[in-house]
């Protein structure tokens, strides 16, 4: 019985023991479970088991940021930083927001907007507002598509993908236009994700997504016969040239990319964009990325920088969690087993106690009993009742 004991015992301090230290992770990976399905809690529940591991981690990342002369990307830790009520060194906030102040110079600016405007290349607001002001002006596009569209009559090798935005952007510049601005989102994720085509700055699983889509938009055979005469002096006559080879009823899913990606950019930034794009592996991850960038707003590219993908979708690392939420409910199944072995030895211990104590009880009152007999029959005196006997 002590054997017994002690065993269930050990088991319950066992289970308690390893239940205690797989709690936290436990604790996690049930949360990411959960959140799977919701980018915003799913990347709030990345964050915090990130900082309960490593309370000083947004700090690190903020000095890295710096170190990297990507005063954004620190201004969007900072912002992280106050929005989970962690306080960051007082220095460290001084020198982001001196670098900020720097990166917003009315002649950086300038720069930037005249260097996005003539190149077509962004990668920050100045930059992006200079390539969007070449859009909307035709000339990008125009640029674009007839550099392009010169390789598909030749039979050189062509950009399919880069072909389609250009076309897809002069009709979406009308359409800018004539909403008074109302387009100006789609307008600029098709922007950015040209720019980031160029770069080579889109993820393998998005890039081959957005080439399958944009082949169907424009119809190879009338574009040839555009091209003849197209040419970036002659806008007009080239811009219709181009809308007549492109299919506007194909365009729906680039479109809608590009729609997500312009809420992205509104919302984090030009950076944070093209951070979206090179992390996403398809339409559905920006899509996501949209619904975290509208909560989070300037604290998005720091979560993207801390999880990559995994700041808004569950996929690797799924199968790692389940194990660590199974073993710590195994663990907390098997204090629950302990506990309940441990209590019915115990009790029955108490009992078989207390079961001894009685029968030794009334076997000293029985050979009191007797004693008390033999000495009455030496004395002639009448025999004493057992306590049963009296009692009945």
């Amino acid at each position: 019985m002590r054997f017994r004991l002690d065993t269930a015992l050990t088991g319950m301090a066992v289970c308690a023991t390893v239940g205690l230290l797989l709690w936290p992770q436990a604790r996690d990976a049930g949360a990411m479970l959960l959140a799977q399905d919701d980018p915003v809690a799913l990347a709030d529940a990345r964050v915090s088991a990130a900082l309960r591991h490593d309370p000083d981690m947004l700090a690190k990342q903020t000095e890295a940021a710096l170190t990297d002369q990507d005063a954004d990307l620190a201004r969007s830790f900072v912002d992280l930083a106050e929005a989970r009520g962690v306080k960051l060194p007082d220095d460290l906030a001084q020198r982001v927001n001196d670098a900020v102040a720097a990166d917003a110079s009315a002649s950086n600016v300038a720069k930037r907007f005249a260097t996005g405007f003539v190149t077509g290349n962004a990668d920050d607001l100045a930059t992006l507002s200079g390539t969007v002001a070449g859009d909307l002006f035709v000339f990008g596009d125009i640029r674009d598509a007839v550099r392009e569209g010169k390789h598909l009559v030749s039979g050189e090798e062509t950009d399919h993908l880069i072909l389609g935005l250009a076309a897809a952007g002069l009709a979406v510049t009308a359409a800018t236009y004539v909403s008074a601005g109302g387009a100006a989102p789609v307008r600029a994720g098709l922007t950015l994700v040209k720019d980031a085509r160029k770069a080579g700055r889109i993820g393998e699983g998005l890039t081959a997504w957005t080439a399958r889509s944009a082949r169907g938009m424009v119809d190879g055979p009338v574009l040839k016969e555009a091209m003849a005469n197209a040419s970036v002096f002659r806008p007009g006559q080239t811009v219709a040239a181009i809308k007549t080879a492109f299919r506007t009823e194909k365009a729906g899913d680039i479109v809608r990319l590009a729609k997500d990606v312009g809420r992205v950019g509104e919302k984090a930034g030009t950076r944070g964009a093209l951070d979206t794009l090179r992390i996403a592996q398809g339409p559905k991850d920006v899509a996501r990325v949209s619904k975290l960038a509208a909560a989070k707003g300037g604290q998005t590219r720091a979560i993207i920088k801390l999880f990559g993908r995994g700041a808004v979708v569950l996929a690797t690392g799924a199968f790692q969690l389940g194990m660590w939420l199974f073993w710590g409910l195994w663990m907390l199944i098997g204090l629950v087993i302990s506990i309940k072995a441990t209590t019915e030895r115990l009790t029955w211990s108490l009992l078989q106690r207390s079961k001894a104590r009685r029968i030794t009880r009334e076997l000293a009152e029985r050979q009191d009993i007797l004693l008390q007999n033999m000495a009455a029959r030496s004395s002639g005196s009448p025999p004493a009742l057992a306590p049963a006997f009296a009692q009945g």
